[in-house]
């Protein structure tokens, strides 16, 4: 099986999965995502951010997939700038 199957093939057991539960993070964690994300998918992304104690939720970046923070990197570095350090 090639990568280019396999990937569509295990999306849909992914997406019946509960989250795992992530272990606590003692500093910021910003949270971004493209919209149309295939491999975590966009309706995700608020889900984590909320299970992180100091998650800070990113908006969806609008016509972008898994690499949203290198098409926008502007807004996601000027938001992780704007993070307290712990």
């Amino acid at each position: 099986m090639s990568a280019g199957t396999a990937q569509p093939d295990a999306e849909p057991a992914r997406h019946n999965e509960k989250p795992n539960p992530s272990p606590p993070a003692a500093h910021q964690d910003p949270v971004a995502n493209g919209e149309s994300d295939r491999m975590v998918p966009g309706e995700n992304t608020p889900g984590l951010a909320a299970r992180l104690p100091r998650g800070e939720l990113a908006p969806l970046y609008p016509d972008a997939g898994h690499e949203g923070i290198f098409h926008y990197h502007d807004e996601f570095v000027a938001q992780a700038l704007g993070l307290p350090e712990s």
